[in-house]
C-alpha cells in the first residue's frame, strides 16, 4: 500500500521477453498487485514474467493482437475487480523507471489530483537521449493533443507512464476508448469532458535496446485526424451538450467563418492567376473581412477555453 492506499500496476506488453522480467522485478513494494496483459506476443513474454516468481503478478493474455488501447481496457477492468485506490501503467519495455514511481503517486494520492504522467521534457536528462525522430512528433503532437484534449498545461501527452485514482477510472467508458496507440491521447480528452485535474510529473526515461511497435509514419498521417474529430467531440460534449457555453459558439462560429473568408480568397487568387484580371477591392474585403473575423473569434475561444482547464 502507498500511504494507505492500495494500487495496482497494469503492464501491457507485446513481445516484451526480453524486457518484462526486469519490469516485474523492479516493481516497487508500495504496489499491491500487477497485471501483465500480454498482446498476443509471438515471444515468451508470459513465460519469462511468471518465472519471476512475484505473489503479486497476474496474466492476462489476449488471444489475439488487440493492440495498446483494448489492451489497457482489459487491464484496467481486472484491476477495478479488486479493492484498489490507485492503478497505474508501466509498459512492459523497460524504458519506466519504477524508482520514480512514486511522484506519480504523490500527486493523486497527496496533492489530491484524479490523473498523473509523466513529463519527459521536464526531465533534462531524458531529451538527449530521446531519438530525434521521437522528439520532433513528440513536439509536434504535443500542440495538436493540446488544442483537442483542453488541457493546455500538459506537455508529452505520448508519455504512458501514468497514476489514475480508480473511482475516476469507474466512471470512463472503457470499452469506447480507442483500441491503438491513441489511447493515451484519448484518455486525456475523456478527462477533460469529465472535468478532471491533471498533473504534469517529471519523470525520465530510459532507452536501452528496445524496438518500438510504433510506425511513424501511421502516425503521423493517423493521428492529426484522430485529434481534430476528438475536438469536436469534446467542444460538443463539454460546451453544448453538459453546460451550453459561448466557448463552444467562438470555436464553431469562428471556425465556420475563417474556413469560408479563406476559401473565398483562395478561389479568388486562382482566378487572378488564371486570367490575369485584377480583383476589385470590394471583393477583397468579401474574403478578408471574415478572415479576421473568423481569427478574433477563434482566438477569444481559445483564450476561454485555456482558462477553464482543470487545474
Amino acid at each position: 500500500m502507498y500511504k494507505g492506499i492500495r494500487v495496482c500496476a497494469v503492464v501491457p506488453a507485446h513481445n516484451e521477453a526480453g524486457f518484462i522480467g526486469g519490469v516485474i522485478s523492479e516493481m516497487p513494494a508500495v504496489v499491491d498487485e500487477i497485471v501483465v496483459v500480454d498482446d498476443c506476443s509471438d515471444d515468451a513474454t508470459s513465460e519469462v514474467a511468471k518465472s519471476v516468481g512475484d505473489p503479486r503478478l497476474r496474466i492476462l493474455r489476449n488471444s489475439r493482437n488487440l493492440g495498446l488501447g483494448a489492451s489497457m481496457a482489459a487491464g484496467y477492468r481486472m484491476a477495478l475487480a479488486s479493492n484498489l485506490g490507485v492503478v497505474v501503467k508501466i509498459d512492459g519495455d523497460g524504458q519506466m523507471p519504477p524508482e520514480h514511481l512514486e511522484r506519480l503517486l504523490d500527486a493523486v494520492v497527496v496533492e489530491g489530483y484524479d490523473y498523473a504522467k509523466g513529463n519527459r521534457f521536464l526531465a533534462g536528462e531524458s531529451l538527449a537521449a530521446m531519438p530525434r525522430s521521437r522528439l520532433i512528433g513528440n513536439i509536434a503532437l504535443t500542440f495538436l493533443t493540446k488544442l483537442a484534449s483542453g488541457y493546455w498545461h500538459i506537455f508529452d501527452p505520448q508519455n504512458g507512464y501514468t497514476a489514475i485514482r480508480a473511482d475516476v477510472l469507474r466512471i470512463l467508458d472503457l470499452e469506447g476508448m480507442h483500441r491503438g496507440y491513441f489511447f493515451e491521447n484519448d484518455m486525456l480528452v475523456r478527462l477533460n469532458i469529465l472535468g478532471r485535474r491533471v498533473k504534469d510529473v517529471s519523470i525520465p526515461a530510459r532507452y536501452g535496446n528496445e524496438e518500438s511497435g510504433i510506425n511513424l509514419a501511421m502516425i503521423g498521417a493517423t493521428f492529426p485526424v484522430l485529434l481534430l474529430g476528438r475536438f469536436f467531440k469534446r467542444i460538443y460534449e463539454r460546451y453544448i451538450l453538459r453546460d451550453f457555453s459561448p466557448i463552444a459558439l467562438f470555436l464553431l462560429t469562428g471556425g465556420a467563418i475563417f474556413a469560408w473568408g479563406g476559401a473565398f480568397g483562395l478561389l479568388l487568387w486562382i482566378r487572378t492567376a488564371m486570367t490575369g484580371q485584377a480583383t476589385p477591392t470590394g471583393t477583397i474585403m468579401l474574403a478578408l473581412l471574415p478572415l479576421v473575423l473568423g481569427f478574433q473569434l477563434l482566438l477569444q475561444g481559445l483564450v476561454l477555453d485555456i482558462q477553464e482547464t482543470p487545474k
